[in-house]
C-alpha cells in the first residue's frame, strides 16, 4: 500500500504586513508625486513653446520693418551693422 501524502495548508493572509505597506505607500507615493512634477514641466514646456512661438513672430514682424526701413533685415545683433552682400555695396 502507497503512503499517504499529507499537505500542510497555509491559511491566506487578510493583510499584508505593516512594513510592506509602508513599502508600498511609499513607492506609490513616489510615483504619484513624480507624475505630478511631470505634469508641471509639460504645463511650463507648453507656456515657453507658446513663449518662443510669440518671439519667433515679433522678429519676423521686425525683419518686414528693417527690410523698409533700411533695404535689408540682415543685420549684426551685436553692433547694428547690416550685412550687405557684395552686390548690394
Amino acid at each position: 500500500m502507497a503512503k499517504e501524502k499529507t499537505v500542510e495548508l497555509k491559511t491566506k493572509a487578510e493583510k499584508i504586513s505593516a512594513e510592506h505597506l509602508k513599502e508600498l505607500q511609499d513607492i506609490v507615493s513616489t510615483i504619484n508625486q513624480t507624475q505630478l512634477n511631470v505634469g508641471r514641466i509639460e504645463a511650463q514646456k507648453h507656456s515657453l513653446l507658446h513663449e518662443l512661438a510669440v518671439s519667433q513672430n515679433r522678429v519676423s514682424v521686425f525683419q518686414d520693418t528693417l527690410k523698409k526701413e533700411y533695404g535689408n533685415d540682415d543685420v549684426n545683433i551685436a553692433d547694428g551693422t547690416i550685412n550687405w552682400k557684395e552686390d548690394e555695396k
